[in-house]
């Protein structure tokens, strides 16, 4: 099914190309089918890459989704344009009395700032409360997700010694995992990161659950009981290149950074990256999607929040709890 965004999103003509399914708002109404309403809030500077990135995941489900683009007010955009903010972003005032079936929190460019001293935050702990009663599930992606541990759970994110770069290996270490429902033993993630989150401070926080995680990359994927908060550290999301045009950002800057791990093919970045990560991508956002929104989300959108109790729960639902 596809993903319902508008016809003069950047993103809209990119993913036709790719025979993405979009489907215009006309069309869209026509069918006797209630689409699952996604708030993505955006605070990567590239951010029409990353409203496509998304969209692109979203919209490779079985599902009719509608996807809102959210921004913050204390914050201007340096690297899209007023007119891109104005015709497809909305302010938080415009969608606080909504309800959504899910959420996207991506990450940002300021972890190594105090979680305080970043600009929006205030305006960040406001829409993350909100998220607790009008909002099914909210799946967080890197800084957003160490800012939600911090919100949420006062976990800390701790400084690396140098910047995690690379596409790593990672396991699923709880086996009854629904999220990881259909993985291999091992799949490969992109981590692009100056900070982490210590799996000792996690474990002490008997509502979470370490889903999946990496030998090098640490923690990757953290759940509350019943998925309503979902933290993944890492970048699924990203597309082939994006890695390689970070590198060569950090290079022109003169930040000599070390080659991404497990990038280019022998660690040469003459040569062309290889993707190796997009099918376990399409499979977490289309697990995430089906068990932790379309099959726990009410079909009246005004009960949300307010029907997110045991008994009405799904039954695997309680069983992901246990």
């Amino acid at each position: 099914m596809p993903i319902k965004i508008p016809n003069d999103l950047p993103a809209a003509a990119k993913l036709r190309s790719e025979n993405i399914f979009v489907m215009a708002a006309d069309r869209a109404v026509t069918q006797d089918i209630r689409p699952l309403k996604i708030l993505l809030l955006n605070l990567m500077p590239t951010k029409i890459a990353t409203e496509t990135q998304l969209a692109r995941l979203l919209g490779n489900t079985p599902l009719q989704v509608e996807m809102d683009l959210l921004m913050v007010e204390s914050h201007v955009s340096k690297n899209t344009s007023a007119e891109h903010m104005l015709a497809f972003y909305k302010t938080f005032d415009q969608v606080r009395d909504n309800t959504y079936d899910g959420m996207v929190i991506t990450g940002a460019p300021v972890e190594q700032l105090p979680f305080e001293e970043v600009d929006y935050w205030e305006e960040l702990c406001t829409i993350f409360e909100w998220t607790k009663t009008h909002v099914t599930s909210t799946f967080h992606i890197c800084w957003g997700a160490q800012a939600g541990l911090y919100y949420h759970w006062g976990i800390p994110k701790k400084p690396l010694p140098r910047k995690l770069s690379g596409v790593y290996r990672h396991r699923v270490v709880h086996k009854g995992s629904i999220l990881f429902r259909g993985f291999d033993d091992t799949f490969m993630v992109p981590q692009s990161r100056y900070t982490t989150v210590d799996e000792a401070d996690i474990l002490a926080r008997p509502e979470l659950k370490i889903l999946a995680e990496s030998d090098e990359a640490g923690v990757y994927a953290i759940s509350t009981h019943g998925g309503r908060q979902i933290f993944i550290t890492g970048h699924s999301e990203y597309d082939a290149d994006t890695l390689l045009n970070e590198y060569t950002r950090d290079v022109k800057a003169g930040i000599n950074p070390d080659i991404p791990v497990n990038y280019f093919p022998d660690d040469d970045d003459t040569r062309e990256p290889v993707c190796t990560w997009r099918s376990s991508a399409n499979l977490l956002y289309c697990n995430w999607l089906n068990y932790f929104v379309y099959q726990a989300t009410p079909y009246d959108l005004n009960k949300v929040g307010v029907v997110l109790m045991d008994d009405h729960m799904p039954a695997w639902i309680r069983d992901e709890k246990k």
